[in-house]
């Protein structure tokens, strides 16, 4: 544990350092040990935040720790974007390595569906969504993932729990290096996203296809679709690993903040 606090320390402070943030001098706790405090909370805690401050304050790792009501403001402060934001330039450093990516979703309920008219985070028909797996309808956000074929997400992508896998690509900056290839679901499937991609970035889409699909891949091309992208499920487990059956959070953002640093925390542990 000792060990894997420090390497999620040094990996954000060096990420901040690269991003050229300049912190307040009057500041008794850096930016740097605000973010590993939420991702150690996230990997040893089940996302309490409040046992992840007074654990790493006991142990002397962040003896400047603030109290729990400034921490929050300090994490509300960075927004769940930046933490986002910390796991794709994460993702850039992976990405130079590889020429193989697969993408795909998971849910992140919110509340169980019989408790959707007592929420207080949010109430939103939009964030109802379906989950094909499981064949159930869930209330929460869908977490769209591009990932390595070693299982290292390399960009990641917070929408409503409706969107459809298509719809929420599209949002993806998709900085891959050229000559990629993309592995999808069936949900991928869009011949124009597809001839854009080859042709503006030469990068090649590979989703599989329903029978009733015009473009058919080949029968080699097809059984290597459904291989490499059952790659990413494994990815799915291990975030899935990490979370509780309920994230407590007061607010949308809060809960946002959590369900991102969950994932990077999963990160992290790729790089021990």
């Amino acid at each position: 544990m000792d060990r894997d606090i420090i390497l999620i320390y040094c990996i954000v402070n060096e990420i901040l350092k690269v991003l050229g943030i300049r912190e307040d001098k009057r500041v008794l706790m850096t930016n740097a040990e605000v973010i590993t405090t939420v991702i150690v909370a996230a990997f040893f805690f089940q996302g309490n935040q409040e046992r992840a401050r007074i654990y790493l304050q006991e142990y002397g790792y962040i003896p400047n720790m603030l109290s729990k009501s400034r921490l929050n403001r300090r994490i509300h402060a960075l927004g769940w974007e930046f933490f986002i934001d910390l796991q794709n330039i994460l993702g850039t450093y992976v990405k130079r390595s590889h020429t193989e990516f697969v993408v795909d979703s998971f849910p992140v309920s919110i509340c169980h569906n019989i408790r959707i008219r007592r929420c207080h985070l949010v109430q939103d028909p939009e964030y109802r969504g379906y989950n094909h797996s499981k064949r159930s309808y869930f209330y929460g956000v869908k977490v769209h993932v591009i990932t390595t074929c070693s299982g290292i997400p390399v960009e990641i992508f917070i929408s409503p729990g409706s969107w459809h896998d298509a719809k929420a690509f599209k949002e993806f900056e998709l900085d891959l290096p050229e000559g990629s290839t993309l592995y999808g679901d069936k949900g991928y499937t869009d011949y124009e996203a597809e001839d854009i991609l080859t042709e503006a970035i030469n990068i090649d889409l590979a989703s599989q296809r329903k029978d009733s699909h015009k473009r058919q891949h080949s029968g080699p091309k097809a059984f290597l679709i459904n291989v490499k992208r059952k790659i990413i499920e494994t990815v799915f487990s291990r975030i899935n690993m990490l979370l509780p059956k309920k994230i407590h959070a007061v607010t949308l953002k809060g809960f946002l903040t959590k369900v991102a640093a969950f994932i990077l925390g999963s990160n992290m542990h790729c790089f021990q």
